[in-house]
């Protein structure tokens, strides 16, 4: 197969958008935490009430409450006390992870992802933005922790019209030398970031976390009037690059990466190397919770 033809482009972008038709949302008690979470008014007991509908949920929130991280001198067995203790933005991050970790742990083969490879990349690119936001003071740790954890969903949606494509879109890759989503784009007519804005959008998430998705192989074409979201961008943009040269789930769209340096210049990063070097250091040190979270 040489190339795609205007029809099968056409039945391929019309599946697509059925596809996406047929997406659910979050489970019902899972959009109620979240919300809880997010209501000011609301407290520990009643997010406990909402948690408490699943036992997988209580157990890592439980678990994380008692780690080392905390320092807790004695074993924390309410699941109240251990939300508290761990702030509303922490649960909310374990829930999220939780719920989108069996659509991520799936073999992609479109993208040349053995099973559990986007789940550990995603995972790697959340730690490391909430690293970037932490040593660059620029933008909430834990905004940048869902930020990188979603950049990559619209793989999932994606994978099966790009395997279609997958011989012609590597090969305009290396023939044009142009990114793996440019010949996403140019044969399908979509590329994993649209589709990943799309599911965001749709789950109803806070905006920045769409720009974020949206934007993370273009972070210098931010419209002017979500610039708001540009540092949160750029954290997520640096982390993802970062990943894929240290080759975590480094799959098929890792070919023709670029490394743009104006997010590091937006955020203040002057030695790309040097930070490059420590990540390898992190990216060992963050390996027992990613296992961790692998079995929610």
């Amino acid at each position: 197969m040489s190339e795609i033809d205007e029809k099968s482009r056409e039945i391929i972008k019309t599946r697509i958008i059925s596809k996406m038709k047929d997406i659910k949302s979050f489970p019902q008690f899972v959009i109620e935490t979240m919300r809880k979470l997010n209501n000011p008014d609301s407290n520990a007991a009643d997010v406990a009430q909402s948690l408490s509908r699943d036992e997988g949920l209580v157990l890592r929130v439980l678990k994380l409450a008692n780690s080392a991280a905390y320092g807790m001198t004695r074993n924390i067995s309410n699941i109240s006390e251990a939300i508290a203790l761990l702030g509303y933005k922490s649960v909310s991050n374990i829930i999220l992870a939780a719920t989108v970790y069996s659509a991520m742990d799936k073999g992609l083969t479109g993208y040349a992802l053995d099973r559990g490879e986007l789940w550990k990349h995603s995972l790697m690119v959340a730690y490391t933005s909430r690293y970037l936001a932490k040593l660059t003071g620029k933008v909430g740790t834990e905004d940048a922790y869902v930020g990188g954890l979603l950049h990559d969903i619209g793989k999932v949606i994606l994978n099966d019209y790009v395997k279609y494509g997958y011989a012609i879109i590597v090969k305009m890759v290396e023939e044009k030398h142009i990114p793996f989503t440019k010949a996403e784009w140019q044969v399908l007519g979509f590329d994993h970031a649209m589709i990943g804005e799309i599911l965001v959008e749709k789950w109803e998430m806070p905006e920045a976390y769409r720009i974020a998705v949206a934007y993370h192989h273009k972070p210098n074409d931010l419209p002017e009037d979500k610039k708001q979201y540009q540092p949160l961008l750029d954290v997520v943009t640096v982390a993802n690059t970062i990943c894929l040269m240290l080759g975590i789930g480094l799959g098929a769209d890792g070919l023709q990466s670029y490394i743009f340096p104006e997010p590091l210049e937006r955020l203040g990063i002057t030695n790309f190397e040097s930070l490059l070097s420590e990540m390898i250091d992190f990216a060992g040190s963050v390996a027992t919770d990613m296992g961790d979270m692998a079995g929610l």
